[in-house]
């Protein structure tokens, strides 16, 4: 009897159970995710330092060379207010060449006309040179009408009644700019007598 029941438990053994077996790596495959979370968020924070270190990089070299550009135009205006009589400075040596000359042809001549009629050819050039290149021209007002934009009246004379104000006499001469008035003319002017006077006079005369 009892070789009959160890048969029986041998006969009901793990390998003559019945009944479906679990497949293999089922379960693992189950719970396994289908890639790491954390190495793929790492990568990304790894590419954004390396943009944000590119992006400081290029903001750098920007204001680098911006102020590279403000020094160099800073340096540029300066050099421009510095040089910027630099070529009528250039047109005024030429004159002081000729004033040289002239001055030591008269040293060695000891002629006053020729050393006077060097001064004034010198004088000749000098005016043209800057109401040609430069814009400067000198006016004359002798026998014109007193305008005050553009003469200084430095003496007044009485003149006829009923005359205007006339400029009789240039003491220094005005010059322009351009169209615009640099310097004005420093003049004498005749001007009417007064009211009362003119009348004195008339009733003078009537007598």
């Amino acid at each position: 009897m009892s070789k009959k029941k160890d048969q029986e438990e041998v006969s009901e053994g793990p390998q003559n159970r019945s009944g479906p077996e679990p497949e293999q790596g089922s379960a693992a495959a189950e719970g396994a995710p289908d890639g790491d979370p954390c190495a793929s968020v790492e990568d990304r924070i790894v590419g954004l330092e390396k943009e944000i270190a590119d992006l400081k990089d290029k903001l750098l070299r920007k204001q680098a060379d911006f102020e590279n550009f403000r020094k160099r135009m800073l340096r540029e205006r300066e050099d421009a207010a510095r040089y910027a009589n630099a070529s009528l400075l250039s047109d005024l040596i030429g004159l002081i060449d000729d004033f040289e000359r002239a001055i030591r042809s008269a040293e060695e001549s000891r002629d006053f006309g020729t050393f006077l009629q060097g001064i004034s050819m010198i004088e000749k050039q000098f005016v043209e040179m800057l109401e040609t290149r430069w814009g400067l021209k000198r006016f004359t007002s002798v026998g014109e009408g007193f305008d005050p934009s553009r003469h200084e009246a430095v003496l007044r004379v009485e003149g006829p009644a009923g005359s205007k104000p006339t400029v009789v006499e240039d003491y220094q001469k005005g010059y322009y700019l351009h169209e615009r008035v640099l310097r004005p003319a420093r003049v004498k002017v005749m001007v009417p007598p007064p009211d009362g006077a003119a009348k004195e006079s008339t009733d003078d005369g009537a007598r």
